[in-house]
């Protein structure tokens, strides 16, 4: 491993290490946080228990239908307003000031529309991660170097070559931007929005232990979710930061 990846795990043992003394010392009360340990412990039993099966198999595909659409639905909508510059400048201040809707507002509207199930879990995890993508679609394409469209010309190559052989293998590492960003938004529009209303789902098990003054199973349940979701978001970064040396090189 890099030297920035030992600080950063040693800063996160410091603080789950921390963390830990300051639960164990009665420094911090058992209503409000638990020890870290313990966290892992009603996570495991959680999981390893085969209760809560049904409930990760309606998150995790809800989450991948909801990711798949905001990848490609992004991709291909950044890809559209790219090559429309002046639909671009019209948009480029709703993007950037998109992540400060409160889209759990539309929750009740989602529900009348899709009912109830997980068609507004979708709608809403999609509406959290499609822009991401969006904006990191456009500013991928922003750098692809000019020479490369200069080159696709001499070679003449079709329109359809020049996108898949030229444009988006060097606009690909700066595309892993968006998919951490929207894989992330739609593990929270789905267990968030479980969380506020629905009967299945990690989230409606962590507001069932919440309601219930399960600290272990609460803490537990977020610490998965959380180990999940940088477990992925590591992996594509490793992949990116190798993406990055290899067009570098």
């Amino acid at each position: 491993m890099t030297k920035a990846a030992w600080i950063r795990l040693a800063l996160l043992a410091a603080a789950i290490g921390g963390l830990e003394g300051a639960c164990r010392a009665g420094w911090l009360p058992r209503t409000a946080i638990i020890p870290p340990t313990e966290m892992a412990a009603g996570g495991w039993r959680a999981v390893a228990s085969g209760e809560l099966n049904e409930d990760m198999a309606q998150t995790f595909s809800v989450v991948a239908i909801a990711i798949m659409v905001s990848l490609a639905g992004g991709f291909l909508v950044g890809f559209a307003i790219h090559g429309r510059p002046r639909l671009r400048r019209a948009l480029d201040p709703f993007l950037g000031a998109y992540y400060a809707i409160p889209h759990f507002a539309f929750y009740p509207l989602l529900i009348v529309l899709f009912g109830l199930g997980p068609g507004p879990l979708i709608a809403l995890a999609v509406m959290f991660g499609v822009v991401a993508m969006i904006v990191a679609t456009m500013n991928g394409l922003d750098r692809v170097p000019r020479v490369l469209g200069k080159t696709a010309q001499v070679m003449r190559l079709t329109g359809t070559d020049e996108l898949w052989r030229v444009r988006l293998p060097a606009a690909l590492p700066h595309l892993f931007a968006g998919v951490k960003l929207a894989i992330a938004y739609s593990f929270i529009g789905v267990i968030a929005g479980e969380f506020i209303l629905s009967t299945k789902g990690i989230g409606h098990a962590i507001a069932f232990a919440y309601d219930n003054f399960d600290a272990r199973s609460m803490y537990g349940l977020i610490l998965f979710v959380l180990l999940l979701v940088a477990s992925v978001n590591l992996t594509l970064h490793t992949v990116e930061q190798r993406l990055i040396q290899r067009r570098s090189r």
